[in-house]
C-alpha cells in the first residue's frame, strides 16, 4: 500500500510505470528471466509469469515483466508448472520444474498467435449478443459513429433502444426506462434517468444489458424495463490506458482518458474528461386559437394566430473525473472503492420572436430574450464488498453509495415590442430568476447467493434507497414605475421532495436439462414525501393552478413485485450454434420525478409553460415477453413478442389554464396526469450478420400497438394507435484497412389523444483508420441530412398547434485515439464479475 500515493500521481501525469517484483520475506529462492518477441526480439512489458504448485494444486506465485521484459519472482522450494503468457501471443509452459536454488531462465521468446489474434479482432469489432434468463447483453464493438460522442450516441446502436432528438431514451418505444450504471443508479446519469448525462464518453462503455424482464434482484422502477450500462474496466496486468482527442463542427472539442494499473493484489482505474461545445437549438410553434362561447356569446380571441420562432445558442463546458481501486483482500474477497466528480457550466442565450396575426395580417411582434447561466457539481462515492465462500458461486456482496448534486441557475428575461398597433402599450416587466437544486441520495444494498447442488441457486437481498431534492425558486420582477426589482412571493417557492424506497427480495433458479427457470418475489415500499413552502394557501394554489394542491403530502405505496423468467434450449453445439426460447413476466412501478410534481410553471415562454402535478401517483404495470433466438455460424436472429398492461400511466397533455398574459393572450400549459390504463403490444426482430470478415450488418425492427383510456378535468384523453421504429447498421472494411460504418434510424409516426408526431429519419456515417497498434483516427458525421427534427400537430377544442424543433443539428467530428501498453483488439472481463449482472449461471 505504500506505493499507492506515487501511483496516483503517475495516473494524473499520464506517465508510464515500470513494475518490479521485490523479494518477499520467507521465500527461499528467486526465479529470473527476460520475455521477448520472437520476431522483433523486443522486450515484452507486462507479460505474466505464473507458478502452479503441484503439491497445493493451485497457482501460488506470479509476477509481470518490467519495461525491459525482465522478471524476478521469489518462491519457495518445490515442483511447479511455469506458465509465460502475453496477450495475442502463444503461451509457453514449462511443466514439472523442480526448483531448489535460484534460477535464471534466460531469454524466453514468445510468438504471435495469429488465429487468436484474428478471433479477438472479430469479437472486438463486432457487437455480439448473449441471451440470458432476464436480459440480452450487447457487447459494444468498435462503434465508429459514436467516436468522440456520448453514451446517448452509443445507445442509438443498441437494438430495442432509441434516443429521440431531445436525448430522451426509450425501450421498445416506451420512455419509462430505468437507467443504471454498473448495476446501480448513478450521478453520472444526472438529475433525470431517461435523459442521461452528455458528459460520459461513449468509449467508456464495455457493454449494455437490455433487461426487458428484470428479475427480483433489480429495483422495481421502470415499466418499460432497465438499461444497465457497464463501463469498461481493463484488467491487463501493469499500467495501460488510452487517450482520445476530438474536435468538430459546430464548435466541439473534447479529451478523455481511461487509465488502469493492475497488479496481482489490486487494480487501480480512472477516467478523466473535458468537453466543450457551442451549438444551436431551434424551435418553431404556430398556434391557431378558436372562438369561444362565453355566456351564450361568441368571443373571438385577442389574436387568431401566434407564431413563435425560438433560437437558442448553447455554450457548454463539462469536466468529469473518476478514480477507483479494486483491492483483493484474499483470493476470494475484494473491496472496491470509487469516486466520481463532475463539474459543468452552461451559458444559453435564447431569442424568441413572437408574431401575432388577425385575418392573416401581422398586428404585433415582440422579441423575448433570455440569458441563462448554470453551474453544476456532482459527486459520488461508492464502496463494494465481495466475498466468495467457494468457487461454485456461494457469495455475499454489499454496496454503499452516496451522491451529492448541486445545480444553480440564473436567468434574465426581457421582452420588447418590435411591431404593435397599440398607441401607448404597457412595457413588459424584466424578470430575473434564481433557482438552485440540491440533491442527496444514499444507497445501501446487500445480496446473498447460495448454490444448491450443481444446477440450482437461491438468492436473497435487501436494499434501501433514500433521495431528497430541494428546489429553491426565486422570481424577481421589475417595478415599471421605479425600475427596481421586487420578489414576487406568490410564485417564489421552495419545493422539498423525497423519494425513499425500502425493499427485500428472494429468488430461486434451477436447470432441468435444457430447461431453466428463475422465480422471484420483491416486497417494496415507496414513500413520496413533499413540502411546498409558498405564501399561497391551499385554496389560492387551487385557484391559481386549476386543481386542488396539498402543500404538505406524505404518501406510501407498498407492493409485491413477482418475476418469472424461463428459458428452453432447443439446440446448442460446440461450434457456436444455438437455439432457445425465453419467457418472462414481471410487475413494475413508475415513480414520478420531482419536476413532474412541482406545480410552479416554467417561464421561458409567457404563453406556453410546463407545470408539474403534485397529485400524480405512481403507475404500475404487468408485462409479458416471449422471445426466440437462433444462432448460426455467421448469423444471429432474435425475435420477441410482448404485452404490457399499465394502470395510472403518465401522459403529458396540453390545455388552457384559464389565464391570460398582460396583453390578453391565453396561456397554455403542458401538465402530466395519470390515465386509467395503457395497453401496449408489439413484436421485434433483430439480425446480426457477419457474412465476410470485411462486412458486418446489424439490423432491428420493432412494431407496436397501444391503447390508452382516461380523462382529466372532464376531457377524455383515450386513444389508440400503431407505431414502429427500425435501425440498420453496416460496417465495411475498405482497401488500405479503412473501416466505413453507416447507421440509419427511422422512428415511425405516432399519436395520442391530442398530438400527432411525424416520423423521423436520420443517418450517421463514419470512417476509421488504424495506424499500427497504438493510433486510431476516426471521422464521423452525425445526422448527415440534418433531418433529426421533431414535428408534431396538437389539436384541442380551443386551439391547434404545429411545432417543429431540433435539439442538435448535423455534427462532424474528427477523433484521434492513442493506446499505450494495450492491444487494440483486447476486451477483458472483470476478474470478480463485479457488475452485478446476476443470474450468470442460468444462460441460454
Amino acid at each position: 500500500m505504500q506505493k499507492l500515493v506515487p501511483l496516483l500521481f503517475t495516473f494524473l501525469l499520464f506517465s508510464n510505470f515500470g513494475y518490479s517484483q521485490k523479494k518477499i520475506s520467507g521465500k527461499e529462492l528467486t526465479i529470473t528471466g527476460t520475455i521477448i518477441d520472437e520476431e522483433t526480439k523486443q522486450p515484452l512489458e507486462y507479460a505474466t509469469v505464473s507458478f502452479f504448485s503441484q503439491a497445493e494444486n493451485k497457482i501460488v506465485e506470479g509476477g509481470i515483466t518490467n519495461e525491459k521484459g525482465e522478471f524476478s519472482i521469489p518462491i519457495s522450494k518445490g515442483v511447479y508448472d511455469i506458465s509465460i503468457e502475453y496477450i495475442s501471443y502463444n503461451t509457453i509452459k514449462l511443466p514439472n520444474q523442480e526448483l531448489s536454488t535460484d534460477l535464471d531462465l534466460g531469454a524466453i521468446a514468445l510468438a504471435i498467435n495469429m488465429e487468436a489474434l484474428d478471433a479477438v479482432e472479430v469479437i472486438a469489432e463486432t457487437t455480439t449478443v448473449q441471451i440470458k434468463l432476464d436480459k440480452k447483453i450487447y457487447n459494444i464493438g468498435k462503434d465508429l459513429t459514436a467516436a468522440g460522442g456520448t453514451v446517448s450516441d452509443a445507445l442509438n446502436n443498441v437494438p430495442s433502444v432509441s434516443v429521440d432528438v431531445e436525448g430522451a431514451i426509450s425501450l421498445r418505444g416506451n420512455e419509462n426506462v430505468r437507467i443504471l450504471i454498473n448495476g446501480k443508479t448513478s450521478t453520472m446519469a444526472g438529475f433525470g434517468d431517461s435523459n442521461i448525462s452528455a458528459q460520459l464518453p461513449a468509449e467508456a462503455i464495455e457493454r449494455v444489458e437490455v433487461i426487458t424482464s428484470p428479475s427480483a434482484r433489480y429495483d422495481a422502477e421502470g415499466t418499460a424495463g432497465i438499461l444497465n450500462i457497464i463501463l469498461s474496466q481493463k484488467e491487463t496486468l501493469g499500467f495501460n490506458g488510452s487517450v482520445t482527442l476530438t474536435a468538430g463542427n459546430p464548435d466541439y472539442a473534447g479529451i478523455s482518458s481511461n487509465l488502469n494499473y493492475r497488479t496481482e493484489k489490486f487494480n487501480l482505474f480512472s477516467n478523466l474528461g473535458f468537453r466543450y461545445f457551442n451549438a444551436p437549438r431551434i424551435k418553431n410553434t404556430d398556434t391557431h386559437y378558436f372562438d369561444k362561447i362565453e355566456n351564450g356569446q361568441i368571443e373571438a380571441p385577442e389574436f387568431e394566430n401566434i407564431n413563435e420562432d425560438q433560437d437558442v445558442t448553447r455554450l457548454n463546458r463539462n469536466y468529469n473525473a473518476s478514480l477507483g481501486m479494486e483491492y483483493f483482500l484474499t483470493d476470494m474477497t475484494s473491496l472496491t472503492g470509487s469516486i466520481f466528480y463532475r463539474y459543468g457550466e452552461d451559458a444559453d442565450e435564447s431569442q424568441n420572436y413572437s408574431k401575432r396575426y388577425n385575418s392573416n395580417i401581422l398586428d404585433e411582434e415582440t422579441l423575448r430574450k433570455e440569458k441563462e447561466n448554470e453551474e453544476g457539481n456532482s459527486f459520488q462515492f461508492a464502496l463494494n464488498y465481495v466475498t466468495k465462500f467457494n468457487d461454485e458461486g456461494h457469495e455475499l456482496t454489499a454496496d454503499f453509495q452516496y451522491e451529492n448534486q448541486d445545480e444553480e441557475q440564473f436567468s434574465d428575461i426581457n421582452e420588447n415590442y418590435i411591431i404593435t398597433n397599440q398607441s401607448n402599450p404597457d412595457p413588459f416587466q424584466e424578470e430575473k430568476i434564481n433557482q438552485t437544486e440540491k440533491e442527496k441520495e444514499y444507497l445501501i444494498q446487500a445480496d446473498y447467493v447460495l448454490p444448491i447442488g450443481e444446477d440450482s441457486r437461491f438468492e436473497a437481498g435487501l436494499r434501501g434507497n433514500f433521495q431528497n431534492e430541494i428546489t429553491d425558486y426565486t422570481l424577481r420582477q421589475e417595478d415599471l414605475n421605479t425600475g427596481d426589482f421586487f420578489v414576487n412571493d406568490t410564485i417564489s417557492n421552495i419545493f422539498d421532495y423525497s423519494e425513499n424506497i425500502s425493499a427485500i427480495y428472494s429468488q430461486y433458479g434451477t436447470k432441468f436439462g435444457d430447461f431453466s427457470f428463475l422465480l422471484g418475489l420483491r416486497l417494496e415500499n415507496t414513500q413520496l414525501k413533499g413540502n411546498i413552502d409558498s405564501r399561497l394557501t391551499d385554496q389560492e394554489l387551487e385557484d391559481a393552478f386549476g386543481f386542488p394542491i396539498d402543500l404538505d403530502f406524505d404518501n406510501n405505496y407498498l407492493g409485491l413485485f413477482p418475476t418469472v423468467n424461463l428459458i428452453y434450449n432447443l439446440a446448442k453445439t460446440d461450434d457456436n450454434k444455438e437455439e432457445s426460447i425465453t419467457f418472462g413476466y414481471n410487475r413494475r412501478i413508475n415513480r414520478p420525478r420531482g419536476w413532474y410534481v412541482n406545480p410552479f410553471p416554467t417561464r421561458s415562454s409567457r404563453t406556453d409553460v410546463f407545470q408539474g402535478n403534485p397529485n400524480i401517483e405512481p403507475a404500475f404495470s404487468s408485462a409479458f415477453d416471449l422471445g426466440y433466438l437462433k444462432r448460426w455460424d455467421k448469423l444471429t436472429l432474435t425475435t420477441s413478442v410482448y404485452y404490457q398492461h399499465e394502470t395510472g400511466s403518465f401522459e403529458r397533455i396540453q390545455e388552457e389554464t384559464g389565464f391570460q398574459t398582460s396583453d390578453g393572450i391565453d396561456i397554455i400549459r403542458t401538465i402530466p396526469i395519470n390515465l386509467s390504463s395503457n395497453d401496449r403490444a408489439g413484436a421485434e426482430i433483430g439480425v446480426l450478420f457477419n457474412p465476410y470478415k470485411w462486412l458486418r450488418i446489424n439490423s432491428t425492427f420493432n412494431y407496436f400497438h397501444f391503447k390508452k383510456d382516461g380523462e382529466f378535468n372532464g376531457v377524455d384523453y383515450g386513444t389508440s394507435d400503431n407505431s414502429w421504429f427500425g435501425r440498420f447498421s453496416s460496417k465495411v472494411t475498405l482497401p488500405a484497412e479503412i473501416d466505413w460504418q453507416t447507421n440509419m434510424n427511422y422512428r415511425g409516426p405516432n399519436a395520442n389523444a391530442q398530438t400527432t408526431t411525424e416520423g423521423v429519419f436520420s443517418m450517421d456515417l463514419a470512417f476509421s483508420k488504424e495506424f499500427g497498434d497504438h493510433v486510431t483516427v476516426s471521422l464521423n458525421v452525425r445526422d448527415v441530412f440534418n433531418s433529426r427534427k421533431y414535428i408534431s400537430l396538437t389539436e384541442t377544442d380551443s386551439f391547434e398547434r404545429e411545432s417543429e424543433s431540433q435539439w442538435r443539428q448535423r455534427q462532424v467530428n474528427l477523433s484521434l485515439l492513442y493506446r499505450f501498453n494495450q492491444k487494440k483488439q483486447s476486451h477483458e472481463k472483470s476478474r470478480n464479475n463485479m457488475d452485478h449482472g446476476g443470474d450468470d449461471d442460468f444462460e441460454g
